[in-house]
């Protein structure tokens, strides 16, 4: 939605703001479908920059989503309340899931009000981004919002159309004209525009927007009502900021930040497909290296390869994920982050800006390295980085290990469910990282481009281990979790060492574990607090996990661990790889199933699927890899 160095009216509350047209006066109503759709375009751009030395009238309405094919199904129904005043004063109302929230603009400030928590924010270029920096003010004016396109291609839109006239309809009271129409084949190949169709209906009476129905060439589709469209003379600046009622908490924050939050929010209300994965080939290329780092394609999933110092892996995941590391701060800062202020009724950045403040004392130097120097090749802040992989991670997940008398063969098998953020545009994200430190252990990282820490994991040496998210937000005075599971792959060699290095902490939050040892074939259950650290055996019971079954350690909640218990027993003693897989399926998984790994620590081999649009992880394709098989160097190109 903002577009340097202009604000365009792009995105469905600023085309909308821009599509409500400035009445004028009657006119004769023209009935041919260029002439109707030449008089609503001369409305549209009357509004949104009307002519020098007019006053902008204020024009506001309610959107109406009537019809969506490709956005989520929870779309259709909405209703958006709208008001807009050139060149830069808007206020949009909303719900999202039964929860109201309110934002605008008043020339150079933003805000955002959830009155639900009777909670807002205000932006100002006067406060810093970042609190460890107070030279990290950005004082970028906000521009004008502007027409998407400029005045001249507009003018020429019906000459660039294939319209027909469709019969006239009463809509929201008023006798309209309806119009259909195609973007002409020269258009497309010459100007670039998108093929697909377009049904517009116009008032008689003065031209402004009544329906709008836009088709894609991919089958998406949005169609928009536009009811109770009043117009009103300019209204005074102080009419459009925000109004909280007394006794509200209204924080005031760098603007910056508001403005990141507006786009990353709206992208993910407009995620692309996810495509299912086709049946696995052992397909590998290569797409990219940086000095002893590379990234590779695996039958349709990414692979990538980092080594040496954390400088160089720091600058090798940068620059060869640099659009993944961009999109995780995008959506895990600003989007969900900064979202869940208002659902929160606190602002998440100053939350987790202290959350930093005080992990400091127990960060490991080596990571923050890396981290900067993975932000310096992905060109975005350093400060920026670091916050989003100290993003408090909550995660709501299932664990196993199975063994001896349990499996097949005795073999060992880890599996790992992460239900936690599906549909928040992560997924694309998706990768399988293979580290080579120069310093510990290497290991492999199921994982998202621009996260240094790990939930999902195994080791050279044997070890593999995920983590399950528990109560405690706030407690952050240790280690954070996800560089945690990280020392223990980087130096741990057996089941001992990795739990010692767990016990000895410092720990954050609550957080449960599953870790196993393919050497020894063992395996614990691990729950442990800033204050506390209980590692259940195999076998044996605990209060919230009353079922002991032999040579196995099940961790899950409520009804999912029962069912995972259930598919125990009724396969014990012949569980081998592909009925572990199952294991994991619905409804041990949850609807947030983002991603789902199965390791068999004894032979390093591991097993790793990711969501798509329409499936939970754990109903995905599972691709195959094998740790030593990925430490291998990689073949040299033929001659």
């Amino acid at each position: 939605m903002i577009r340097h160095p202009r604000w365009r009216a792009s995105g469905l509350a600023l085309w909308a703001a821009g599509a409500l047209a400035c009445a004028g006066g009657q006119e004769a109503p023209v009935k041919a479908p260029a002439e109707v759709l030449g008089a609503a375009i001369g409305r549209w751009m009357a509004i949104v920059e009307p002519p020098a030395g007019t006053a902008p009238p204020a024009v506001s309405a309610t959107l109406k989503v009537i019809g969506a094919d490709g956005l989520p199904e929870q779309a259709v129904g909405q209703e958006i309340r709208l008001s807009f005043q050139a060149p830069d004063r808007i206020r949009i109302a909303f719900e999202i899931e039964g929860r109201q929230l309110e934002m605008g603009r008043a020339g150079q400030q933003l805000w955002c009000y959830a009155p639900r928590k009777a909670f807002g924010i205000v932006g100002s270029a006067d406060v810093p981004r970042f609190a460890t920096r107070p030279d990290s003010v950005d004082r970028s004016p906000l521009p004008p919002f502007m027409l998407p396109v400029p005045r001249e291609q507009l003018i020429l839109l019906p000459l660039l159309m294939q319209l027909d006239a469709l019969p006239s309809e009463t809509v929201d009271g008023a006798r309209c004209f309806g119009m259909r129409g195609r973007p002409q084949p020269q258009a497309i190949e010459a100007l670039k525009i998108p093929d697909g169709e377009l049904r517009i209906w116009v008032r008689e009476s003065d031209y402004l927007p009544a329906r709008l129905d836009l088709r894609d060439g991919r089958g998406r589709r949005l169609a928009l009502e536009f009811r109770g469209i009043e117009l009103a003379e300019s209204r005074p600046a102080g009419a459009w900021r925000l109004e909280a009622p007394p006794g509200a908490r209204v924080e005031t924050v760098a603007l910056a930040h508001v403005r990141r939050f507006l786009p990353a929010a709206l992208s993910i209300l407009s995620l692309k497909p996810i495509p299912a994965l086709g049946p696995a080939t052992g397909t590998r290329r290569l797409l990219a290296a940086e000095g002893e780092g590379r990234l590779e394609d695996h039958d349709g999933t990414k692979v990538l390869f980092l080594k040496g110092t954390p400088e160089e892996m720091g600058r090798q995941h940068g620059v060869l994920l640099r659009r993944e590391a961009r999109n995780l701060v995008d959506r895990i800062l600003y989007g969900v982050g900064v979202g869940s202020s208002f659902e929160k009724g606190r602002w998440f950045l100053g939350e987790i800006e202290e959350a930093q403040r005080r992990l400091a004392p127990f960060l490991d130097e080596r990571h923050l390295r890396e981290m900067d120097a993975l932000a310096d090749a992905a060109h975005l802040d350093r400060e920026e980085v670091r916050l989003a992989n100290l993003f408090p991670e909550l995660f709501h997940c299932s664990g196993f290990a199975l063994f001896g008398r349990a499996t097949a063969g005795g073999r060992m098998y880890h599996g790992r469910i992460l239900d936690y953020m599906r549909g928040i545009g992560l997924e694309p994200n998706a990768v399988v990282i293979v580290h080579q430190p120069e310093v510990g252990h290497a290991w492999v990282n199921v994982s998202y481009g621009g996260f240094v820490g790990s939930v999902t994991a195994m080791n050279e040496r044997r070890i593999s281990l995920g983590e399950m998210g528990g109560r405690g937000e706030g407690q952050w005075d240790g280690k954070p979790m996800s560089l945690l599971v990280r020392e223990v792959m980087e130096k741990a060699s057996t089941l001992e060492e990795g739990i010692e290095i767990m016990r000895r902490g410092p720990r954050t939050c609550e957080y449960y574990y599953v870790m196993a040892d393919g050497n020894s074939k063992r395996a614990a259950g691990i729950a442990a607090t800033p204050g506390s650290f209980e590692v259940i055996g195999p076998g044996q019971a605990h209060p919230r996990l009353p079922h002991a079954i032999e040579d196995a350690v099940l961790l899950s909640a409520g009804d999912r661990y029962e069912k995972l218990v259930e598919r125990v027993r009724e396969r014990y003693g012949s569980i081998d790889a592909q009925a572990a897989l199952r294991l994991m399926e619905r409804p041990v998984a949850m609807k947030s199933n983002i991603h789902s790994a199965l390791f068999a620590p004894e032979t390093l081999d591991l097993w790793v699927a990711n969501a798509d649009s329409e499936n939970v992880a754990s109903h995905c394709r599972f691709t195959h890899y094998n740790l030593a098989e990925l430490l291998q160097p990689p073949a040299a190109p033929a001659r």
